[in-house]
């Protein structure tokens, strides 16, 4: 237990000690239960942290008109780590459009900030950036050393500046966001939601749109050093030109996204995905699913977009040839049963279970004839790695769920109701 969970849990049992005397006279202090209690809670605060604090969300809306195309958990408060840094950048163009700053305006680092942990461009104390070349740093590198800059310099220190995010949050009608900090960096009382995020990125698209191309950038260069961009969608994500990741352990990995098709822009925010590759793969899916819900087909990127892999299945629709290319080569089985409509309904329950691993994958109904004529429709979940599947299957087990790993096949046929990207909506 670290220095500052001891303290805590010193002071917890401070507050219910008892001060005794023992029959030779001398003092002993005796914890009551209730400063027992306390300490052990703080105790298993310390212990609990890591990606299980993390609570998964997912959201698509269209970006002009803000109707929803896709919601999972749109309200439950989470981390937002660095998406935090699209408010510190609502504030510095507030700022710029204001004439308080310009540009070029030199922003001095102080040593609080230098001292902030990675990611960080490392300016040391003293030194000074021009307000542009920040917002590249937070846009493309997610300097958190900037961020902290940036609030010093115009608020005078950080906590003044987090105020003035939240009272800028509750204008745009961000209602259950509170900022402690500009960078996104750990604080149990920053939260927000993919709801309020989505709201946060259409502000910035309607507020400023003459800034938008800051978070277009895929790398930037500075003294000499090119740094690229931790958003791996803005190079293969046709029409993807904007907006943020981000990162801690209590959060899990985050991310808001804008794209464009032909004339139609959509926001998508995913909070609590696994990994970077589970997160980037979750938003093209559902991506894709807000754009054919208004109506615009999928496009090809010609130049950067890569080539689904020859073993990955293609997903045929009922009527149409579509190929899912991002689905993973493998599944899970949750049970083989009697009637159709109860598989169906053991995949869907497997995804409600565990929308954070399964939320936009395949369910899938398989019937095996058996020699006898019975039929045996098993339920199925395809569209995972192989690491995945096995995660899967190691919880739901223990929620009492049968499940076994399989690889799943080339070619797989589905009708529109059992592809669960068509889910939450």
């Amino acid at each position: 237990m670290g220095t500052w969970a001891k303290r805590a849990a010193d002071r917890a049992a401070s507050l219910g000690n008892e001060t005794t005397r023992d029959p030779r006279g001398r003092r002993r202090q005796r914890l009551a239960p209730a400063a027992l209690l306390g300490a052990a809670l703080v105790l298993c605060a310390c212990l609990a942290g890591g990606p299980a604090w993390a609570k998964y969300a997912s959201y698509v809306i269209d970006a002009k008109t803000g109707e929803v195309l896709h919601s999972v958990n749109a309200d439950t408060r989470n981390y937002p780590a660095s998406l935090t840094k699209m408010m510190t950048m609502y504030k510095m163009f507030q700022a710029v459009e204001s004439g308080r700053w310009t540009m070029n305006t030199r922003l001095r680092m102080s040593r609080r900030a230098a001292r902030q942990p990675a990611s960080k461009l490392g300016l040391p104390a003293g030194d000074t950036i021009s307000v542009r070349d920040a917002i590249l740093a937070l846009s493309v590198k997610s300097a958190n050393d900037i961020a902290t800059a940036v609030a010093e310099n115009h608020s005078g220190g950080e906590r003044a500046f987090a105020k003035k995010m939240t009272k800028t949050a509750r204008a745009l009608g961000m209602s259950r966001t509170t900022f402690r900090n500009a960078s996104g960096l750990p604080h149990s009382r920053q939260l927000s939601t993919a709801r309020d995020m989505s709201k946060l990125a259409r502000a910035l698209l309607r507020d400023f749109p003459q800034h938008y191309h800051f978070f277009s950038r895929a790398r930037f260069t500075f003294r000499g050093k090119t740094y690229k961009t931790h958003n791996k969608l803005l190079l293969n994500y046709a029409g993807a030109d904007g907006f943020k990741t981000g990162y801690i352990r209590a959060s899990g990995f985050n991310l808001v996204t804008s794209a464009k098709r032909q004339g139609r822009r959509v926001i998508g925010v995913i909070f609590g995905a696994n990994s970077s590759r589970h997160r980037n793969r979750l938003m093209a899916r559902f991506m894709d699913k807000g754009f054919g819900r208004i109506g615009v087909g999928q496009e090809v990127r010609t130049a950067t977009a890569p080539r689904p892999a020859a073993s990955r299945p293609t997903v045929r629709k009922t009527g149409s040839q579509q190929q899912v290319a991002s689905l993973g080569r493998w599944g899970i089985q949750v049970g083989a049963f009697a009637r159709k409509g109860q598989a169906r309904n053991m995949a869907e329950k497997a995804v409600d279970i565990l929308p954070a691993l399964l939320d936009g994958t395949l369910t899938r109904v398989v019937p095996l004839k058996k020699r006898n004529g019975r039929v045996l429709h098993r339920a199925r979940v395809y569209g995972l790695s192989k690491r995945e599947a096995y995660r899967a299957c190691a919880l739901l087990e223990k929620r009492r769920v049968p499940c076994m790993e399989l690889r799943a096949p080339k070619t797989v046929e589905i009708s529109e109701a059992q592809h669960t990207t068509a889910r939450g909506g």
